[in-house]
């Protein structure tokens, strides 16, 4: 078979494959067939690249990372819906349907919480896709919508122009993961999985949109050359037969059984793999519709009907503590059970200290309790007439709950968190901290495999790693032995590592990556650094009073003394390898921009700030120096406008030398 029919053939094999996963959810081959398939796409297109298309489902993991996005002119407005909050609002909107209309007929469907976007065909192929922005104007994201499995590429039989509208969104199972790892990295949580859509949607890199997993449900045609559908349902169970993953809607013949569909709705709101924020209702009828027309906001024909939080009283029958992966202390309030939002809630969330004071919230109050956003359970307020005689006010233990080492409340802000540096609360997210790029950079030591070496039993501080042996490791789930000796290799290979990677790598709270080298650099030794007074600390400019507490609170801590010694007796490094260079950037500010050859833009930042120097990731009249690699952007464009300073990389090595140099 010639390659072009070979290619051709395994892409309509796995654009099948993909509905029937990603749409259907109804797989029928294996994910390692489907594997198997794509590499030996891949191979085949590697060897013949002038037949690669756009439409090719290897080029779902996303091209290039951009500087910016480029604004798209909507075709037809992207509108918005006027909300309705009652069933009484919502019969007034079926009055003036009835006014204007002949039995009109609704369409109703959940209301998606996601981003909204809309899609472009050019005779069946994908060419651009855009966010809503202000309904007329948007941002053309294509290259990151690519990425959704869910969204085909290319299309049977639709010549011209179609535009399709949908909502983008993150199931909450991966929402759930992704903060999972998140809180395993350090790294802040995201809100909630509309904010994680959206920001997953505007990431500048598709390869980190194509990471977060993202799905998408369409909702309407916004335009179609020579459309010849009488009502929406049509238009939808079309999109449908085209293979896009349509939302699901019901058809009411009155207000009343739309009412209906959206109470089932809201009681079954868990059900969906994507969160909702109401129901629309919609005239069924495109003649009605157009017969109809819109405001200067909204369509006539269409509302959303949005679900008031459901509030019942409960009795707070214990308050517990639990101490999160990061170290922060939660408590949660166990309540009476009580149906709420579909499910059955026995636990409410009670935030911080903070919190439970401002409302006064004690052990044996009744409590009157709502689903935040429709998905935590929290209190709203205490019902204070009911409060029974001889309740106590509650406050947070001073030590952690799990492994007795004392509580600290963060400086800026409410939370407490425990300051044990081996605390099983927080192994998950010591050891993938530990074992991250910027720490001790283990490579193949991500979050999965950290969480299987400690179900398994064989890692519980991050001292226990260098002490991992190959055939414990190869038989985990998915390593085998080759990956074993690579993980055993990367861990021996970080021994060696400079002592201020071994500082970041503690996790103490206020020292990061530059106060790891800064402190490495003005002691030299883990020795010298044990030995430090806090006037010794705070002597350091960068080093101030909240940040020396923390790092002595820490060195001196039982837990912290023993995995200093004990990673010192598995033969970490515990030795600077770098000298201080001096102060020659001081008071300068650099933009990095474009590719270097000779390092990494991390690597030059690293020397930048190891000169006094600081790196911002944005220019500004305040910028003193542009340093543009090859492929530099709009940077380097705003650089010039503004008359900064503008180095090459030989121009940069060069500052480089004489600073290091003191020259």
């Amino acid at each position: 078979m010639e390659a072009k029919q070979e290619i051709e053939a395994l892409r309509r094999q796995l654009n099948e494959h993909n509905y029937r996963y990603y749409v259907l959810d109804a797989p029928t081959i294996p994910d390692y067939e489907y594997d198997r398939l794509l590499r030996q796409l891949e191979e085949l297109e590697k060897e013949h690249p002038e037949l690669i298309t756009p439409d090719s489902p290897t080029q779902r993991v996303g091209g290039q990372a951009v500087e910016g996005f480029v604004q798209v002119e909507h075709r037809v407005p992207l509108e918005s819906l006027q909300d309705v909050f009652s069933a009484e609002e919502l019969r007034e909107f079926d009055q003036r349907m009835q006014e204007n209309l002949t039995e009109p007929v609704y369409l109703v469907e959940p209301k998606v919480d996601g981003l909204s976007i809309a899609l472009e065909y050019q005779d069946g192929e994908f060419v651009r896709g855009a966010t809503r922005g202000d309904g007329h104007i948007g941002e053309d994201v294509t290259e990151n919508l690519r990425t959704i499995r869910s969204i085909p590429l290319k299309l049977e039989g639709v010549p011209g122009t179609l535009i399709v509208r949908g909502e983008v969104f993150m199931p909450k199972p991966v929402f759930q993961r992704l903060n999972e790892e998140r809180e395993l990295r350090g790294e802040p949580l995201l809100a909630n999985p509309r904010n994680a859509a959206a920001g997953s949607i505007r990431q500048l890199d598709p390869k980190v949109a194509a990471a977060r997993r993202l799905d998408i449900q369409i909702f309407n045609i916004q335009y179609l050359d020579a459309a010849d559908f009488e009502t929406d349902s049509q238009s939808l169970d079309w999109l449908r037969e085209h293979h896009f993953k349509v939302i699901p809607y019901q058809l009411a013949d009155t207000a009343e059984q739309a009412a209906g569909i959206i109470e089932t709705i809201g009681d079954r709101r868990e059900e969906y793999p994507f969160d909702i924020d109401g129901a629309v209702v919609k005239v069924n009828s495109l003649t009605d519709r157009e017969q109809l027309g819109s405001t200067a906001k909204f369509p006539r024909w269409a509302v959303a009907y949005k679900y008031p939080p459901e509030q019942k009283e409960s009795v707070v029958e214990d308050i517990i503590v639990q101490v999160g992966r990061t170290g922060v202390l939660t408590p949660k309030a166990v309540v009476k059970p009580v149906r709420l939002a579909g499910t059955t809630v026995t636990n409410a969330t009670l935030h911080n200290q903070d919190f439970i004071t401002e409302k006064d919230i004690r052990i044996g109050d009744t409590v009157v309790v709502q689903k935040a956003g429709e998905i935590i359970p929290e209190i709203v307020s205490v019902v204070r007439e009911k409060r029974p005689e001889g309740t106590r006010p509650y406050h947070l233990p001073t030590t952690c709950p799990v492994c007795g080492a004392p509580v600290v409340r963060e400086e800026d802000g409410a939370h407490m968190r425990c300051t044990g540096a081996e605390c099983p609360a927080q192994r998950l997210r010591t050891l993938t901290h530990f074992a991250s790029r910027d720490a001790m950079d283990i490579e193949g030591l991500g979050p999965a495999v950290v969480e299987a070496l400690v179900n398994a039993g064989l890692v519980r501080t991050p001292a226990d790693l260098y002490a991992l042996k190959e055939e414990k490791v190869a038989a985990l789930d998915r390593m085998g032995k080759r990956s074993a000796e690579k993980l055993l290799a990367a861990i021996q290979r970080s021994k060696q590592n400079d002592l201020s990677r071994l500082l970041f790598a503690f996790g103490i709270r206020q020292v990061g990556q530059k106060a790891g080298r800064i402190l490495a650099v003005h002691f030299q030794s883990m020795d010298r650094l044990l030995q430090a007074s806090r006037e010794e600390l705070t002597a350091i400019p960068e080093i101030g009073e909240i940040t020396a507490d923390s790092i002595l609170t820490w060195l001196h801590s039982d837990q912290g003394r023993h995995l200093v010694e004990s990673l010192r007796a598995a033969g970490v490094n515990m030795e600077s390898q770098s000298t201080p260079v001096g102060d020659a950037l001081a008071g300068q500010t650099f933009v990095l921009t474009g590719e270097l050859s000779s390092m990494t833009r991390k690597e030059a930042g690293e020397r930048i700030e190891a000169l006094g120097g600081k790196v911002s990731s944005s220019v500004s009249k305040k910028t003193d120096h542009v340093v543009a690699g090859e492929v530099a952007g709009s940077k380097l464009r705003k650089a010039q406008e503004l008359g900064i300073d503008i180095l090459d990389e030989q121009g940069f090595l060069a500052l480089l030398d004489r600073s290091e140099r003191g020259t």
